[in-house]
This record gives structure tokens, C-alpha cells and sequence, in this order.
């Protein structure tokens, strides 16, 4: 079975639990960290899907012109990072317009992958499917079937589906954009978070592995990481501890660990061209 393997690009300050204890003045390390994943990847011979923020991006061309050059997919993670649920829809709509331009500036290319900032479409950012329709976009990988206190569908499929405009947990046959849903794994009507990110820089190795190896036996998997959870020497700040554990357990090189692990034992391509092998 090949996976999915996705990167998301963002500013090591991007981080949902920070926001309240970050610095006027911030050490960026955009580029380095993305250079970092890349040789990695290159180590393995991995190519992946880069959703990158228009922001992070228009203040590092060069970052996103060397992914592009090292032949991964470039997907868009919409502008400022803000979650769908805090954007208007207009609001929103001007952040996929000026993602697409950005990357198309750069790269000569339009994303047809999309994926939000911290997984926020549901029911109550449904109205996103309708925009990403209308700017040509063929995929999204947004919809997390968990629930958390930031995001989640709990209900949604766990197979590739093509979400009701209606109810995003809902298949219509009819649907133009293709819905890949972060991995989880199904374990007494539970579904467990395995997918990346937090729960790949806490949860066992040994775990994720089996809990992998169980997915794929009815699905190819999506795995997803930022470029600043595996990087040795990403910026720290002071925080209660609540938020430094939920930021920062498990970065640099602990993470880095189980992701060449799982580089090395699973197969991975782009997630554009798993869907089209489905």
C-alpha cells in the first residue's frame, strides 16, 4: 500500500498553543527547516506534498522555489494561517486567490490541492468546498475525524470521499472535490489520531506502526509533519507548561527518529497521485 505523505509550511510561531506567549521579535527559520526536510526526503527518495502558507511563502520564495525544483507537489495552506471559522467567507475566498497567485508566481503552477489551517472545515466552514470548486481545486485533505477542541468531524468517512455540500460528513456521488481525510485508526467505535503532527511526537512508535499496518490493510494512509517539528534547532519560547508540552514535546530529534523510521518502512508518494491511483 502507498501512503500519503504531506508537509505543511508554516512559521514555527504558526502553533495554535503559542500565539499568546510569542515575542515581538521572532527568529525565522522558515528556510532552513524546509531545507532540512528536503535533504531528508532526498535521503529516502520521498517525494511529497508540500501545502504551504501564502505567507510564510511570499516572505520566502526561495523556499518554496527549491521544493518545487526537488519535484514535490505544491499545495496551498491558505494565507495568514487564521481557521476557516474565523474567516468570513469573502475573507476566505481572498486568501485562496492570493495563495494561488503567490504559488503560481513562483512556481508557474496552480495548486489543485488544499488543505486548512488547523483542519477547521466542518459543518460550520462548509461553505469552503463551494470556493475551492470555483478555483479549480480537485482535492482537500482538511477533515480530521476526531474531535478535538480545535477541530474535527467525527463522523466523517475514513475512506477518500466526495463531501456534501449539505453536510461535510455526508458522500455525494455528485461532489467535484475529493475529500482525504487525516488518518485514523477505528478501535472499538473509537477512531484514534495517527496521522502526524502532536500525535506522531507523542504516541509510541511502535504504535503508529501497527496502527499504520492496520490502516493500510483497508486504505492508504495520510502522514502529515511541518518542517519545524523535526528541525534540531527550532525557536523556543517561554510558555506554561500546558502549552510548551503540547508545542514542543517530542520535536527535533525524537521526531525525527519516527519519521525516517516510517520513511524508511511505508511507502509514501504525493497525495495528488495517490488519489489518482485510487
Amino acid at each position: 500500500m502507498i501512503n500519503a505523505l504531506t508537509i505543511d509550511v508554516e512559521h514555527w510561531w504558526c502553533n495554535e498553543f503559542l500565539k499568546k506567549y510569542l515575542p515581538e521579535k521572532r527568529e525565522d527559520q522558515l528556510f532552513d527547516s524546509v531545507k532540512f526536510i528536503l535533504d531528508i526526503l532526498d535521503k529516502y527518495n520521498v517525494k511529497a506534498t508540500f501545502f504551504v502558507l501564502g505567507s510564510a511563502v511570499e516572505d520566502h520564495p526561495e523556499a518554496l522555489e527549491m521544493i518545487h525544483d526537488r519535484g514535490h507537489e505544491i499545495g496551498s495552506h491558505a494565507y495568514s494561517h487564521e481557521p476557516l471559522y474565523k474567516l468570513t467567507r469573502e475573507k476566505f475566498e481572498e486568501e485562496i486567490k492570493r495563495s494561488i497567485e503567490i504559488i503560481r508566481r513562483i512556481t508557474g503552477e496552480k495548486p489543485s490541492g488544499f488543505r486548512a489551517p488547523h483542519f477547521s472545515i466542518d459543518n460550520r466552514t462548509k461553505w469552503a468546498f463551494e470556493i475551492l470548486e470555483k478555483y479549480g481545486f480537485k482535492y482537500d485533505s482538511s477533515v480530521f475525524p476526531i474531535k478535538t477542541n480545535l477541530y474535527g468531524v467525527p463522523n466523517a468517512p475514513l475512506n477518500p470521499y466526495r463531501p456534501s455540500k449539505e453536510d461535510v460528513s455526508k458522500h455525494d456521488p455528485e461532489g467535484r472535490i475529493i475529500e482525504f481525510p487525516l488518518s485514523v485508526l477505528r478501535l472499538a467505535k473509537i477512531n484514534i489520531p495517527i496521522s502526524g503532527g502532536f500525535y506522531l511526537r507523542t504516541i509510541p512508535l511502535r504504535f503508529i506502526k501497527w496502527a499504520l499496518k492496520k490502516v493500510n490493510k483497508e486504505r492508504p494512509a495520510v502522514v502529515y509533519i511541518h518542517p519545524w517539528e523535526i528541525y534540531p534547532y527550532t525557536h523556543r519560547v517561554k510558555a506554561p507548561l500546558l502549552a510548551r508540552f503540547e508545542a514542543y514535546h517530542g520535536t527535533g530529534l525524537p521526531a525525527l527518529k519516527k519519521f525516517e523510521v516510517l520513511l524508511k518502512e511505508f511507502k509514501f508518494k504525493p497525495i495528488g497521485e495517490v488519489i489518482e491511483d485510487l
